[in-house]
């Protein structure tokens, strides 16, 4: 029975649980009383689930709230909705909402609604003091209650009757910035205040302006006064004085400056007023300023003073500004309707005014060393006045110039710059230097002493010409230096190189190298080298043309090898020759006593070979012929003996038919040895004379007419015909 409603009860829990059956249809978030919320009001945060079910049962619901994806609410109900509920909504509160609902393992998403409060927190400002001493600071500190970073602060300091000294300052980190104002002279009573800003979806969004602070300024001191005596309109020669005071709360560390034009003329400290006195001169006119300052704070005032002319200033004229040496100058001081002035004549210097004459006129005989700057004085009532300086220059005559090349040798390569130089040894500069090419100007320069001219178009034909002048402002005129003659030197151009005999050399006979170039000034310096492992020079010799020969005697076989030739000038550029090889060859005598020799040992080795033989087959002979009179009974001494017959016939068709089948190979060692035996050396006579002499007359003729004609039979050589 218990079994029966066990199995019932079962069946009936399983029923149910395949009878909850739900779906979600929509989460959704809204935001009362909407999306836009005046700052401080109330907001409620709502969270709604929209489910279908099967049959009506109770399911739990697991609400969720994000913001800005951070979590900030979440409950457990089995109610479709929740509420997340902010009692005073601040800007902190603005951002994009979303909620999550999971329920039975099922999940549910909203969209995302974004919740703007709409204002800020009103700022506060607070200032370290109230009252202010010009030059020194106040310290501001604005807050905005309940904001969250990041944030920015703007401060304002507000004078009257003028534009507001605006500071801003960004805060990341916290909701409240300080800063500091400097206090200005001038400023009277300062009002101080700030606002805050954030950055929202739209835009900046800024907060009311905070409480206006008062801050009143006192002065440390007062504008000094500047006043002059007998006036600030005077006469050149007059006294003049000037008094600069003020008023101090502290005495301490004040300072009085007066000054003209940027030039401070006096100073005083911890005092309260200041005298300057001068005999004025027209010089003085001008601004003159008196600054107090104490600390940070700095406080002027300005004076224009006014000097009248007594007399004007001296014009000093010189009979001339420019003269030869040992002529007479004349020297005149004066002022333009004044008189009763005491004058003086002198010469400016580096060391100091040297004093000619205490005159109006001053005459003297120059030389050169009285060039220089002249001025005269006039001087009245103590008031002493200068001319502006006159400059004379004397002029000593230059000398006759010398031209040179720079480089010291008077050639230039073909193709390179020339430089050369002009110089005076004598003469008061400056001095103008002209140079010439021919009868063509090519420069003109002014200097001390010398000059350069580069000149960077020469050509084949250039080959003198130069010269150059040289004048100052002497009377005596200009001077003309002696002709430059220039060599042009043409660079070695394509050398190449030849031989006699060409390509094969007999040991023992002489071989002409021919080297020569296509272009190139003379002398010229040729080189004959060997490739080895190394460069080896051979032999080397300077012509006074455009070729040279070099007779190599006795060629022997190590002198086989690659030769080549190199060729130079004083343009210093080397110019190597295409290589050539020469083979040194025995000669045909000695290629004759070779073969004879050979043949000869080859004839004695064949004449033993043939004794061997003939006495190998007289003992076989002998040998058989005892063996037969052992057999046979003696024949008859008439000498007729079958047997013997036999075999002396036997050997001779055996001898036969060996040489037939050496057939032409045996043949053909006959015909070189009759070849041979032909041209078989007379020991009477010299080596080499027989079928060779007329060869050697040959070669020799053409060795002989090569030294006539080079060009015409130089084989291997580029000009060979």
């Amino acid at each position: 029975m218990y079994l029966a409603l066990l199995v019932i009860f079962l069946q009936c829990s399983e029923l149910y649980a395949q009878g909850k059956v739900f779906t979600f249809n929509k989460v959704e978030i809204k935001v009362q009383p909407s999306v836009e919320v005046k700052n401080g009001a109330p907001m409620s945060i709502i969270c709604h689930a929209d489910i279908s079910k099967n049959t009506d049962f109770r399911l739990k619901h697991n609400f969720t709230i994000f913001k800005d994806g951070k979590l900030v609410f979440s409950t457990v109900s089995d109610k479709e909705d929740a509420r997340y509920e902010i009692p005073v909504a601040r800007a902190s509160h603005t951002g994009d909402y979303e909620c999550t609902v999971k329920a039975d393992g099922k999940f549910g998403f909203s969209n995302s609604v974004y919740v703007w409060v709409v204002g800020m927190t009103n700022p506060i400002l607070t200032a370290d003091k109230k009252e202010a001493l010009e030059g020194e600071v106040v310290k501001l500190r604005c807050e905005l209650p309940e904001e969250v970073p990041p944030l920015e602060f703007v401060f304002r300091k507000i004078k009257t009757n003028s534009a507001a000294k605006v500071k801003r300052v960004p805060e990341r980190t916290q909701n409240f910035s300080e800063v500091e104002f400097y206090v200005e002279e001038g400023d009277n009573i300062l009002q101080f205040d700030c606002f805050g800003k954030r950055q929202v979806r739209s835009g900046w969004e800024n907060s009311q302006h905070s409480n206006r602070t008062l801050v009143t300024v006192k002065e440390p001191f007062i504008k000094p006064t500047l006043v002059t005596k007998p006036s600030n309109n005077v006469t050149e020669g007059d006294q003049i004085e000037f008094e600069c005071s003020t008023v101090v709360a502290q005495i301490r560390n004040i300072e009085i400056i007066f000054q003209k034009n940027k030039t401070i003329l006096n100073s005083v400290r911890d005092k309260k007023f200041l005298n300057y006195s001068t005999v004025a001169t027209q010089e003085d006119s001008g601004e003159y300023l008196c600054k107090v300052e104490q600390g940070a704070v700095s406080k002027t005032t300005k004076l224009n003073v006014f000097v009248s002319e007594l007399f004007p200033k001296p014009i000093l004229s010189a009979s001339m500004t420019n003269l030869d040496e040992s002529k007479s100058l004349i020297l005149s001081c004066s002022t333009k309707g004044f008189r009763g002035a005491n004058f003086s004549i002198v010469r400016k210097s580096s060391s100091g005014d040297i004093l000619l004459e205490k005159s109006r006129v001053f005459e003297m005989k120059v030389n050169v060393n009285d060039t220089g700057s002249y001025t005269c004085k006039a001087e009245v009532k103590r008031i002493v006045k200068e001319s502006k300086p006159v400059r004379i220059n004397v002029y000593a005559p230059v000398s006759k110039p010398t031209l040179s090349v720079v480089s010291g040798s008077p050639e230039v390569v073909l193709g390179k710059p020339l430089q050369l130089i002009c110089h005076s040894m004598m003469g008061t500069p400056p001095i103008t230097f002209t140079f010439y090419k021919g009868d063509e100007m090519k420069k003109i320069v002014t200097n001390d002493t010398y000059a350069t001219f580069l000149d960077e178009d020469i050509g084949l034909n250039d080959n003198g010409g130069y010269k150059c002048d040289a004048r100052n402002n002497h009377s005596s005129g200009l001077k003309t230096s002696n002709i430059l003659n220039v060599t042009v030197i043409v660079p070695i151009r394509d050398a190449s190189l030849g031989s006699i005999p060409y390509g094969e050399v007999e040991v023992g006979s002489d071989t002409a190298f021919l080297c020569s170039v296509k272009e190139g000034s003379w002398p010229i310096d040729f080189k004959f080298f060997k490739k080895t492992d190394h460069e080896v020079l051979l032999h080397e010799v300077r012509e006074y043309s455009d070729r040279t020969i070099w007779h190599k005697k006795t060629m022997k076989r190590k002198d086989t090898g690659t030769y080549y030739c190199m060729a130079s000038n004083r343009a210093s550029v080397d110019v190597r020759s295409r290589p050539i090889t020469i083979s040194v060859i025995l000669a045909a005598w000695q290629k004759g006593v070779i073969a004879a020799f050979v043949l000869t040992a080859m004839a004695g080795a064949g004449a033993v070979a043939l004794w061997w033989f003939l006495r190998k087959k007289k003992k076989a002979k002998g040998s058989s012929m005892e063996m037969s009179g052992e057999k046979l009974p003696r024949q008859p001494s008439d000498g007729n003996f079958y047997s013997g017959s036999g075999y002396i016939e036997d050997n001779e068709n055996h001898m036969k038919s060996t040489d037939e089948s050496k057939g032409p190979d045996l043949e053909s060692a006959e015909v070189d040895y009759t070849e041979v035996e032909v041209s078989t050396l007379d020991p009477h006579r010299a080596p080499g004379q027989k079928g060779t002499e007329t060869v050697y007359s040959e070669i020799r003729k053409t060795n002989n007419d090569s030294m006539e004609n080079r060009h015409s039979i130089i084989y291997g050589h580029p000009d060979a015909t």
